[in-house]
């Protein structure tokens, strides 16, 4: 290219100017003042209440699961500590037949969507049940697999629009999904036959450790969106009430027929990325402090607390009856039957081939001399 060209065609102030274009929506100071009257959502009192009753049992539910997983009592766990605004508050946000798609970090969410917290537990366990919905569940089970959910969701959107179904689909996925390729074919689709579907990425900063300016050169994930064709926009994701008006408004705009909405949330998870992670190796505690000054706990308490709408004892109340109902969850995966290989191999196809016959005769019967 010319001298001349290259001053015309001004390629690193094209790129300056992505960042720009996707502001910060937020509601809530983490003082619990509001910023943003305008996104402030239209909740009664009653609603208001609900959304900080179920943000405080999910963080009891994350202390109490880690310390089941400590003891043994249930398989690996990815704690979302921290992350209940962008999952807790943007389920609060769906409507009676809308679908929800997450990862093994969104287990609270898909429990408020209907997972029995029983199912939820022998999921963690690895156990066939765990992934036995009930039928009236409009859900998929966890995806372990980094984005491989999206494709999924967008698919179920498109049949929505298909069927005229008055819903959408909502799926949430870490930042490291936004290095998948999954991630681009799920909402390239998604924007080219406009479906009413709702991809969340929830940004904590790292794709396991790896921080998020070392899996991409873009400035915010939101302008990824671009690509596709459809809306970005970036929202505090530590923010309930931000995240809650953010779906709100993605919904309106789905079910109006203008297609799918891509949603950064800015969020941070507490704990590590999984119990058998060591945080400390890759994070400072600067920067831990830093973002604990934005609990969304913390600044929705105080949001509420000054409407008279919430107190301590309310709260003290929520954390006995999540204990109490994750004791009794527990007992009953307890009574779960013990899983068998015989199972596995019959639970992989509808009708067996030959040789898979065989291997479920064969271990058939050497779990009946291990019964006897």
């Amino acid at each position: 290219m010319s001298k001349k060209n290259a001053k015309t065609i001004d390629l690193d102030s094209l790129v300056k100017g992505y960042e720009d274009a996707f502001p910060f929506y937020q509601v809530l100071a983490p003082t619990g003042e509001v910023v943003n009257s305008d996104l402030e959502p239209n909740l009664s009192d009653e609603e208001l209440t609900e959304l900080m009753r179920r943000l405080v049992w999910a963080r009891t539910y994350d202390k109490r699961v880690t310390l089941l997983n400590r003891q043994g009592a249930l398989g690996n766990y990815a704690p979302g500590g921290g992350q209940e605004a962008s999952q807790v508050a943007t389920q609060f946000a769906l409507e009676d037949g809308d679908f929800f798609a997450g990862t093994y970090r969104d287990l609270v969410p898909l429990i408020f969507h209907g997972l029995p917290l029983e199912k939820a537990f022998l999921w963690y366990k690895g156990h066939m049940k765990g992934n036995e919905f009930p039928e009236e569940l409009q859900a998929y089970a966890p995806q372990v697999i980094v984005g491989g959910h999206i494709t999924h969701a967008m698919g179920v959107a498109f049949g929505m629009k298909k069927r005229q179904k008055n819903n959408v689909v909502m799926s949430l996925s870490g930042d490291g999904a936004t290095s998948q390729g999954d991630f681009y074919e799920g909402i390239n689709f998604a924007g080219a036959y406009n479906v009413p579907y709702i991809p969340i990425i929830q940004n904590n900063g790292y794709g396991i450790s790896v921080p998020v300016d070392e899996q991409t050169n873009a400035k915010t994930l939101a302008q990824k969106a671009v690509a596709a064709g459809i809306p970005g926009i970036q929202v505090d994701g530590m923010d309930p009430l931000a995240m809650y008006s953010a779906v709100k408004v993605a919904r309106d705009h789905a079910l109006a027929g203008k297609g799918p909405v891509l949603i950064e949330a800015l969020t941070y998870r507490f704990g590590p990325h999984t119990m058998s992670d060591d945080p400390t190796r890759y994070r400072k505690d600067e920067e831990l402090e830093e973002w604990e000054q934005k609990d969304p706990l913390v600044r929705m308490n105080k949001y509420l607390e000054a409407k008279g709408l919430w107190s301590e004892e309310q709260g003290e109340e929520v954390d006995e009856a999540c204990k109490q109902e994750i004791k009794q969850a527990v007992a009953a995966v307890g009574q779960a039957d013990k899983q068998k290989v015989s199972d596995f191999l019959k639970n992989m196809y509808d009708v067996s081939p030959q040789n898979i016959q065989e291997q479920i005769a064969e271990y058939e019967e050497k779990e009946m001399n291990e019964d006897e």
